[in-house]
């Protein structure tokens, strides 16, 4: 016996109530019909029966944009607000009007969801409507709505928790079986018309019992953001953010929101990072900032495992690999070489040994004499890899994947290579990578990289079309001969994926929470910011051990209380303790040498109390001189064995 297989539409809605996986709803309706020359004095609801082409043909421009749930036509289209345009004895035609254009549009590969605005009236205690009355008013409108074909209701810009309950109540009268997306709308200081926060908003809605609870409408996505950061810790249920683009400026007599598609999918992005997980917009919104959105989080899954990377990919678009059988299911990848044999980096860990390796920065011009000449040095000295920085502080120097690829072929020692997503778009990642699996590379660490800002081209642009989460899913994609479609490439990617962690972020815990998600995406191995408190390492660690995988603490050197004051204020992820910056400044006094030497002792001392904690050291080689890097693992190039004894 055959077991049934689920619908596209069924999964769609099956995810809809996955608190963990992301889906994309559409934009803005009312801005679209207006952009199309529809004055602002009709009702815009009416429109579904007396121009039905023009509303279809809205819902259909979000479709090709890569919404996966369309809304429909019907936001004020309640008892209360026809009887103001003469229309209350149309309710249901209206609703089931808007409903059947949606489903026409969606057909059954996307959601239709039943959009459902307030009444406009005040009920009670702060006004003459009666609780009871708000919710037939909106039972009458669901009712025609659901017998009209949506496979939800969403509940939008909603000002009055009172009246969102009754709304949430009348939803269950009409089908407890439909889900329910409640959002409130909430101003420029976080506060609904009526004062109430983010986190209270959050604990209402949950306990009305809607399925997906968030905000939309009124601000821009900074605000909507900010409130969703505040909401994710005190609610279990799923978040929706659907902001407006941008706040509204008038121009020339009209108001215009001015965010753009580039700028609403970073702040998607952020959002997803934040805890929502279902995004969309409002006022403002366009299936061209739908589409930058889509197009913005579909590598984005930051809860989820590799095997789930587009997670906002509709069915339909979800291409097929035909099989060796000549079936045409979707690939699903083959399994990924042992991490064990990837490389001898990645053999060391998997046995549980001890890792040394020391960071050389690459150089700013082509002469590469000098590194190379230095990481001769290494090699002779024993240490296991060479870990090559990707544009560190968002400076301009040569190809971290290149010159990793030349130590490869000139020297022989292995590299540890670092990957960031601030300079190459999608498609530039997978080129790199695949041209990288090419030439011999094994060991990557990725990362998401620092702003162009920091560094000395401020006016450059940055990508950041994924973050680390996002790169270490799309990694281990590939290591399983997949690309971010889903096609096979042939013969998988072998590489050992690194990630970064910094025990001493300023919030810790979304540093943990970060580290969770890259583990899940992937992760075989991190390595650290540079270490200078082993007790917010240890506690890290400790309070990470869950999702424990090798980990590798970052030690720098410091050179003079100059280099230590500088890491201190001007590195981002890098915190010096005052008992650190003190020894420095002390030694400072003496002599330069003296600094010198005490910089190498409290990297020493480092080394040797986070030693039981972790399985390796990552030595920063301060302005090149691997000579002092050498010193703190013990190790000269006089000899090339193990480990030596760590004295201070």
């Amino acid at each position: 016996m055959t077991t049934p297989t689920r619908s596209p539409r069924a999964a769609l809605l099956e995810r809809l109530l996955d608190p963990e996986r992301v889906v994309i709803f559409d934009g803005a309706m009312g801005t679209m019909l207006y952009a199309k020359g529809v004055f602002i004095n009709v009702c815009y609801d009416e429109l579904s029966l007396r121009a039905p082409d023009l509303v279809r043909a809205v819902h259909e421009e979000y479709v090709q944009a890569g919404a996966e749930v369309l809304e429909t036509n019907s936001f004020g289209a309640n008892r209360a607000k026809l009887t103001q345009h003469g229309l209350e004895t149309q309710v249901r035609e209206i609703n089931q009007a808007a409903a059947r254009l949606a489903r026409e549009a969606a057909g059954e590969t996307r959601l239709v969801a039943g959009a459902i605005g307030p009444l406009g009236l005040r009920i009670e205690p702060y006004g003459p409507t009666a609780r009871d009355e708000a919710r037939a008013l909106f039972r009458e409108q669901m009712e025609a709505l659901r017998d009209g074909g949506v496979d939800c209701f969403i509940l939008e810009t909603f000002g009055d928790l009172d009246e969102i309950e009754q709304a949430i109540l009348a939803a269950r009268d009409v089908d407890p079986a439909i889900p329910v997306v409640a959002q409130m709308t909430i101003g420029v200081d976080g506060l609904t018309p009526f004062g109430v926060a983010p986190e209270a908003i959050a604990r209402a809605l949950d306990r009305f019992g809607a399925d997906v609870i968030g905000l939309n409408c009124s601000v821009g996505p900074q605000a909507i953001l900010e409130a969703i950061e505040r909401m994710t810790p005190v609610t279990q249920r799923k978040l929706a953010a659907q902001p407006n683009a941008g706040m509204p400026r008038e121009v020339g007599g009209r108001s215009m929101y001015m965010a753009s598609p580039e700028y609403m999918a970073t702040y998607a992005r952020h959002l997803i990072q934040a805890g929502a997980k279902v995004v969309g917009g409002c006022c403002g919104t366009t299936p061209a900032h739908i589409r930058a959105m889509v197009e913005g989080v579909r590598p984005l899954t930051p809860r989820h495992g590799a095997t789930d990377f587009y997670v906002s990919t509709p069915p339909s678009a979800i291409p097929s690999t035909v099989h060796a059988d000549g079936s045409g299911r979707a690939s699903v990848g083959v399994d990924p070489v042992p991490f064990a044999e990837r490389s001898r980096w990645a053999a060391k860990l998997a046995r549980g040994e001890f890792v040394r390796s020391v960071e050389i920065v690459p150089p700013r011009g082509v002469d590469a004499s000098r590194m190379l000449h230095d990481v001769a040095a290494l090699e002779r000295a024993g240490i296991d890899a060479v870990n090559v920085p990707d544009g560190p502080r968002a400076q301009s120097r040569m190809s971290a994947v290149l010159v990793s690829i030349l130590i490869q072929q000139r020297i022989g020692i292995e590299t540890v290579t670092h990957y960031c997503c601030r300079d190459r778009n999608l498609l530039g990642m997978l080129s790199d990578l695949l041209g990288a699996s090419a030439m011999g590379l094994r060991n990557l660490l990725l990362i998401t990289g620092d702003p162009p800002k920091m560094g000395p081209y401020p006016d450059a642009t940055a990508v950041f079309d994924i973050d680390a989460i996002g790169l270490t899913n799309l990694v281990a994609r590939l290591n399983r001969g997949l690309d971010p479609g889903g096609n096979a490439i042939g013969e998988p990617t072998r590489f050992a994926i690194g990630v970064g962690i910094n025990p001493a972020a300023v919030d810790v815990e979304h540093e943990r929470r970060r580290f969770e998600w890259k583990v899940e995406a992937g992760a075989e191995y991190a390595i650290t910011q540079p270490v200078f408190d082993v007790e917010q390492l240890e506690r890290f660690l400790r309070d990470s051990a869950h999702v424990r995988i090798p980990v590798i603490a970052g030690i720098w050197p410091l050179v003079s209380a100059r280099n230590a004051e500088f890491l201190a204020n001007e590195v981002p992820g890098v915190s010096v303790p005052d008992a650190v910056l003190t020894r420095m400044r002390r030694a400072q006094e003496r002599s330069a040498g003296h600094a010198v030497a005490e910089g190498i002792a409290i990297a020493r001392e480092m080394l040797s109390r986070a030693r039981e904690a972790v399985q390796g050291v990552q030595v920063s080689a301060p302005f090149g001189k691997v000579d002092l890097a050498l010193q703190v693992v013990g190790a000269s190039t006089s000899h090339s064995v193990g480990p030596q004894p760590i004295t201070v």
